[in-house]
């Protein structure tokens, strides 16, 4: 059998981290250096794509590349500390370290209990984050939340994240963002969208998102009967609230 059975890969800025405030006060410190306005404000409810895109609205095209290092720079200071988790995001990446295909219906027992030992075989599952944002950076908000998944991989976007997931073998995506659904897609994976960010649940549904979950506190529940199903052949469940979703045996 795999060393993991079940890998599910996770989006970080407002699916696993509430990265607002931390990269409100980046932007206010970088327009500070910079003395360029920006407002951070707003710039904090368009995340999702690569900096790049956000710092263009602000920055001609020939400071592009410099305003976005300094700002990776930055970033440490005045970006991290002031992050916050998101409801359920440590107990979903429990989940998935406790299930593994045969864990059975003690995914989510487990990941309550703070566990990472999954049941029935004992084979864990496989828990990674894959962002746009800059890897390093990603790093550090996960270390300082305490947020341990098994691997980061950073600067991937939408259709490119796809590129991780099928190199790690995710057979699904957790995010926010209409552009994880599409790497979601693109991988073949299952698209489990949560409405946290940007894009409410009927946009993430119009992008091709098998299931919409309200937070990460439904996920664990989610994956329990995702295993299940799958062991049985009926395939993954829809999201509690979404009567209409896609089953993901049709996506």
């Amino acid at each position: 059998m795999a060393a993991y059975p079940l890998t599910v890969g996770f989006d970080l800025d407002m699916t696993l981290i509430d990265s607002r405030p931390g990269i409100k006060a980046a932007y206010e410190e970088l327009a500070a250096r910079t003395g360029t306005y920006i407002d951070a404000e707003a710039a904090v409810t368009r995340l999702g794509p690569p900096l790049e895109e956000e710092i263009r609205r602000w920055f001609p095209e020939e400071r592009v590349a410099e305003a976005s290092g300094l700002y990776r720079e930055l970033y440490p200071e005045y970006g991290i500390t002031p992050t916050l988790a998101m409801r359920g995001a440590r107990e979903a990446i429990a989940a998935v370290q406790a299930a593994g295909v045969g864990a059975g219906h003690g995914a989510q027992a487990e990941a309550e209990a703070g566990t990472a030992a999954g049941t029935g075989t004992g084979a864990p599952g496989r828990a990674i984050v894959v962002t746009a944002k800059y890897e390093p950076n990603a790093k550090l908000h996960l270390a300082h939340l305490g947020i341990e998944p098994d691997a980061v991989i950073g600067s991937l976007w939408a259709e490119a994240k796809a590129e991780a997931l099928r190199e790690y073998g995710a057979r699904i995506y957790v995010g926010d963002h209409t552009g994880d659904v599409r790497g979601a897609r693109a991988a073949g994976a299952v698209s489990v969208a949560v409405a946290t960010g940007p894009c409410d649940g009927s946009e993430l549904l119009a992008a091709g998102a098998d299931v919409v979950l309200g937070d990460l506190m439904d996920f664990p529940a989610w994956l329990n009967r995702y295993v299940a199903e799958s062991l049985d052949g009926s395939g993954a469940p829809d999201g509690p609230d979404t009567p209409g979703t896609p089953d993901v045996a049709s996506a």
